[in-house]
């Protein structure tokens, strides 16, 4: 059976324990990390992230829930969101009159 991979409307990038970032870019990767790396496995948030995003991945809950999830986990196992604001849209410039 083939696996669509559902992505996550804008990735979640976050600074790891060890210091290095990681990016979520879909549900598959994330229950991937979730299951196999996560560095807190006995979190209340941990597996409200991990049912939100197996239930998304089948389609019974909306993505937006488990991606809510995915950051409280994040937040959780103190592993902060890096923003990233490159991007963001421009904002438009203010044209001079003559």
């Amino acid at each position: 059976m083939q696996v669509i991979e559902t992505f996550w409307r804008k990735p979640i990038t976050v600074r790891l324990q060890n210091g290095l970032q990681h990016t979520f870019h879909s549900l598959e990767d994330t229950i991937d990390f979730l299951e196999k790396e996560w560095p807190v496995k006995f979190g209340v948030h941990h597996r409200r992230a991990l049912d939100l995003c197996r239930a998304a991945a089948k389609r019974m809950v909306a993505t937006e829930a488990a991606r809510e999830a995915l950051i409280s986990a994040c937040l959780e196992a103190n592993m902060p969101l890096v923003m990233n604001f490159s991007s963001s849209p421009q904002q438009p410039q203010p044209q001079m009159l003559p």
